[in-house]
Parts: structure tokens; sequence; C-alpha cells
């Protein structure tokens, strides 16, 4: 299958973005593929945050958390999904299965061998982070989740109109998507969202992972969704916040109470009302309050 990767040089001076890439080619399974992240190393025996992002997004989203986890102590690993950031980005759509890019999350784990992780996620992060702890309980002891879901096969009525409008939108500014969230956004930062993205070509990704979300107790992922749920419920032993965007039409308030009831000891949720979809903007103060809720300040 033919790969796609954006020149290094739209990434030059991108706003608040100082981190040095970091790649690797020769994951198992997936060898030949570019992946990127950021990892930023940390003191001896600190819990190391593992930060996913979702659709259409990359690393780019936790600019705002990833120098308060830092200064933290914390290590923090940053990987972009295959399809999106300054990761490859497959020509073809039909790469993209749920159970590809959780497996691709599986073996970064355990390549980067990650232990006493702090798993933050959001929107797809969620969906195939979710499902992490389950399949390695001893690598993971916090969460910290943003307007995301399970897959267990269902989905809204919000959901099915962004992925019409995903898939009739093959050339989507993403930027200004990200900035109708968020008006403050500069158009730096709306440059840096785009980065990744030089035409439609390399854009394949956001319509195939809008329908890639299981949307039936049959789909693609659904089950695996359903063991996760299951294990939060009954099996999960660490220790949980939920962040909320109070303005997100499709992943907000419903739907992250609805998570909660399913997380075993999960607290109060921390409200976020002036928050879209995109939680990770308004970074700084939700990293500030997992630090304090983790005990780890």
């Amino acid at each position: 299958m033919k790969f796609l990767r954006t020149s290094d040089e739209r990434f030059e001076g991108l706003a608040a973005w100082p981190w040095v890439p970091r790649y690797l080619d020769d994951l198992p399974g997936f060898e030949g593929i570019r992946i990127h992240r950021v990892d930023e190393p940390g003191r001896p025996g600190a819990p190391t945050a593992l930060l996913l992002h979702g659709n259409p997004a990359w690393g780019y989203l936790y600019r705002h958390m990833i120098p308060v986890f830092s200064a933290a102590g914390l290590r923090v690993v940053v990987p972009d999904l295959i399809g999106f950031g300054r990761s490859d980005k497959p020509a073809d759509a039909a790469f993209h299965r749920f159970e590809t890019h959780r497996d691709f999350l599986i073996r970064l784990v355990e390549r980067l061998d990650l232990s006493n992780v702090l798993l933050v996620v959001q929107d797809w992060g969620g969906l195939l982070g979710l499902t992490l702890p389950m399949q390695m309980p001893d690598r993971f002891t916090r969460l910290l989740a943003m307007n995301t879901m399970l897959p267990i096969g269902e989905v809204s009525e919000g959901f099915v109109q962004w992925r019409d409008y995903c898939n009739r939108t093959p050339d989507m500014a993403v930027g200004r998507l990200i900035a109708r969230g968020k008006p403050s956004l500069s158009g730096d930062e709306q440059a840096g969202y785009d980065a990744p993205f030089p035409d439609a070509s390399f854009k394949r990704a956001i319509a195939a992972f809008a329908n890639m979300v299981p949307d039936s107790e049959q789909a693609n992922g659904a089950e695996i969704g359903r063991q996760a749920q299951q294990f939060f419920r009954d099996n999960w032993s660490g220790q949980s916040l939920l962040a909320i965007g109070q303005r997100d039409p499709v992943l907000g308030e419903p739907v992250m109470r609805q998570l909660a009831t399913t997380i075993r000891g999960c607290s109060e949720p921390l409200l976020i009302e002036e928050a879209g979809h995109f939680v990770q903007e308004w970074g700084v103060r939700v990293a500030q309050e997992a630090l304090r809720h983790f005990k780890l300040s």
C-alpha cells in the first residue's frame, strides 16, 4: 500500500510547538510506516502521561497540556495516529480499520515499554485508548478522559451529522473547523492544525475515522468496546477523572456522564463550561486539575 508523507518543512515554526520530533519505522506489524511522537523525559520513577488525540487533530492539540505535565516531572508521550500529524498517511482509506489502529497503539505501548501510565484521551483517542487498559492492566494506573465514548455500537444523531459532513467534505479546512469551537484560536494556531494536510489526498483518514465508529452491535470494534466497558465497570482499579467540554453537541455532558457511570470509582467530572469538543484547547486548566486530582503536583 502507498503511504503519503507530509514534508517536515510544513511543521517548521509552528505556534507554541517547540518539541523535537521522534520517529520510528520498524514497529512490529507496521514496518516501513513512519510514526511520529513527542516523547519528553520525566524524573526517575514518575508516571508517564500518554496523550492520545482524535479526529481530525494531531498531537498539536495537546500543546497546552504537555508543558504542565512536563513541569510536574512526568514523562510525556504524544503519538500521532497513522494518517494524522507527522505520521505517514495511507493513500487508500481501506487501511483504516478499528483493529488496525488499536493494534498500532498496543504495539507502541509495548515498544516504548510504558508503565505507570496516566492515559489521557479525547474523541478517537478514547474510542481506541479506552480499550487498552484491559489488554495490559498492569501498565495503566490513571485515566483522564475528555469528550469521548466507549465504542459499544451506539451513536447519536449529532454523530451521524458529523459523519455525513466528513464524507461530503474531502478537503476539510481543519484549522477553521477547530476554530468554530474556539473563536479566539489565532491564524497561526489554525495553520498548526492544517500543517499535516497539504491537500485533500492527505486527508483520507478524516472521513475514514468517521466511518469507522461502530454504529451497531455487529460493527467492527463494538465487541471490543463492550469488553472494555465491562473491564472498567468490574475490574478497573486505577484513579479516574473526566473533564467535560459542555458546549459539545456530539460528545458532551450527557455522553460523558453516561461514561462516568461505567467507570468503577469515577469521581465527579470537571466541567469546562466554555469548552466545546476539543477540550484540550483549555488544556492548562484541565492538566492542572488532573495533577491535583491524582496528587501528582
